[in-house]
């Protein structure tokens, strides 16, 4: 039974992000800062700390924005501040540092497009073109995620740049992630069936619409309609499927059910991104994501791609490269891991692996902040959270990268967002110091992230000689992470060496601005490019041409 879609409908461009709702006001407990510009005042559940009862309360919270408070370490032991002198110290990445990894990164990019390869794959997508903007036509696009799966019709209109987009998302349920191939596959045709006999009626009256599928699972390509999954991530561990091309099993699903389909492109998330992006932004050059992973897409020149040298296509023939650029400095040359990323690495299911996406990905930013606060904890000079619980804390993966968004987002004074965090989720109750420390960390973290994002995007653009381009970048850190968006700005003002801005509203040469939907509009797209393409008699990187008849 295929769960009912909630099923939604929107033109254009991508609309911006609501604002954030501000939480009510609570009655809370001082907890003994320093008389702070912005304060709010509650009732205290834990232990008795030492400061007065406050009743102020602050004025209506402002947008999220660049950290506005101002930290006080009067009040932080001298132990703890010698423990924030020595994170800092570990965590900070100057600008010497940015050079020298992202010129590592150039080398490393020039390797993975070599015949001998690299740590870094940099993959052939057989996508062979930008869109100009004016593609038209009615495209479905599959995406294939690992909570939902997403079915869109999307409407490229006769207006430049412009599309519809009717889109519908089902349930992946969790049975499917362990159990058999077949039943999978059933799933999701049984999906994609819906969805067309909801907007067009019956499905055997139809003519076959092109299928841009966004398969974002690690596959090789070397042909845009077939992908070989390397392996399962994202909770699924599907027996039979890892080392063979997902296509003809999803095409089976939909020929035992007769629906009216045909396989255009198989696609990576990352060059969706790239190409949907460069449809409504003709300055956009590269794509990327910072989420739960990192990775990143660009236009390569194929004469510039020495392993498909054999292809003999025309020099100037431009191919859309995924990188796969979380394998970055795999051999631990030029990033500066703490002991804390040796141990995320050590103990992930694959040490040795993805050193870059380990230091900046989602996944990993909660992990490290834990790993610290454990160490704190554990350390008899300092021992934060002395005499209390911190067992939930001990829980490997128990923090995501959510948490320390939240952290960096309190905008009160005293820190009772961070304190009311704290104590949901993990049942501890920091005093007025620690909740310095536990922000003074975050702040680390995310800064870092940012930071050495910076540098992929940089060395890109070294690579290829950009002056000025836009890059989208889509993602969960990129969307949602506080500050990530202009610490990564100011990362690429000192890497590039950039004058300073004469006035705010200056656009930096190099932007990276919200990308376009990547796994639907840049799927659709991409099934269009192809079609193009085929019909014009470039049947380079196709492995079924009579499916585009």
């Amino acid at each position: 039974m295929v769960p009912p879609p909630a099923a939604g409908s929107s033109r254009g461009q991508s609309a911006a992000s609501p604002s954030k709702a501000r939480k009510p006001y609570q009655s809370l407990p001082d907890i003994g800062l320093a008389p702070r510009t912005k304060m709010r005042s509650y009732h205290h559940h834990g232990s008795p700390l030492n400061g007065s009862p406050q009743s102020s309360r602050a004025s209506s919270r402002a947008p999220s924005r660049q950290p506005s408070r101002r930290s006080s370490f009067a009040d932080v032991p001298k132990d703890l501040l010698q423990e924030m002198d020595q994170l800092k110290a570990l965590f900070t990445v100057d600008t010497a540092k940015l050079k020298q990894i992202t010129d590592h990164f150039v080398k490393e990019l020039e390797k993975g497009l070599s015949v001998e390869g690299g740590s870094i794959p940099m993959n052939p997508t057989w996508v062979m073109s930008f869109p100009d903007g004016y593609e038209t036509g009615t495209y479905l696009a599959l995406d294939m995620g690992g909570t939902n799966l997403r079915v869109c019709e999307i409407t490229l209109t006769d207006q430049k740049s412009e599309f519809d987009i009717i889109q519908s998302k089902y349930r992946m349920p969790n049975e499917l992630k362990t159990g058999d191939a077949d039943e999978l596959w059933e799933y999701i045709a049984d999906c994609l069936q819906q969805f067309i006999e909801t907007h067009h009626g019956e499905t055997s009256k139809r003519e076959k619409l092109p299928l841009g599928f966004t398969f974002s699972y690690p596959a090789t390509q070397n042909y845009v309609d077939e992908g070989v999954l390397q392996r399962w991530t994202k909770g699924f561990d599907i027996e039979g499927v890892e080392g063979h091309n997902v296509v003809p099993m999803f095409e089976a699903a939909l020929a035992r059910r007769g629906v009216p389909i045909k396989l255009t492109a198989l696609i990576n998330d990352t060059t969706g991104t790239l190409i949907a992006s460069a449809y409504t932004d003709t300055k956009v050059k590269i794509g990327c994501i910072f989420g739960t992973g990192c990775n990143a897409a660009y236009m390569e020149d194929c004469g510039s791609i020495p392993k498909l040298a054999h292809m003999k296509l025309p020099p100037e023939t431009p191919m859309a490269i995924n990188c796969e650029w979380g394998a970055f400095d795999n051999e631990h040359k030029v990033l500066p891991r703490t002991p804390y990323d040796i141990i995320i690495d050590q103990e992930s299911p694959r040490p040795g692996q993805q050193a870059f996406e380990k230091m900046i990905a989602g996944l990993y930013l909660g992990e490290i902040f834990r790993l610290i606060l454990v160490d704190l904890h554990d350390k008899h000079e300092t021992r934060i959270f002395a005499h209390q619980d911190i067992s939930k804390l001990r829980k490997a993966y128990s923090l995501d990268s959510s948490f320390l968004s939240a952290i960096e987002d309190d905008p009160f004074e005293n820190l009772s967002e961070t304190y009311e965090l704290f104590q949901t989720k993990l049942g501890i109750s920091p005093n007025a110091p620690e909740l310095e420390l536990v922000r003074h960390t975050a702040e680390l973290i995310g800064t870092r992230a940012a930071r050495l994002s910076a540098c992929g995007v940089a060395a890109i653009s070294k690579k290829k000689g950009y002056k000025e381009c836009h890059v989208g970048a889509d993602g969960s850190v990129f969307n949602k992470y506080p500050h990530f968006k202009v610490r990564g700005a100011q990362a690429l003002r000192e890497i590039l060496d950039w004058p300073e801005k004469k006035s705010k509203d200056e656009e930096d040469p190099i932007e990276i601005l919200a990308a376009e939907d990547g796994s639907g509009v840049g799927a659709a797209l991409i099934a269009a490019l192809t079609l193009k393409r085929v019909k014009e008699g470039n049947l380079h990187g196709i492995l079924h041409p009579e499916n585009f008849q």
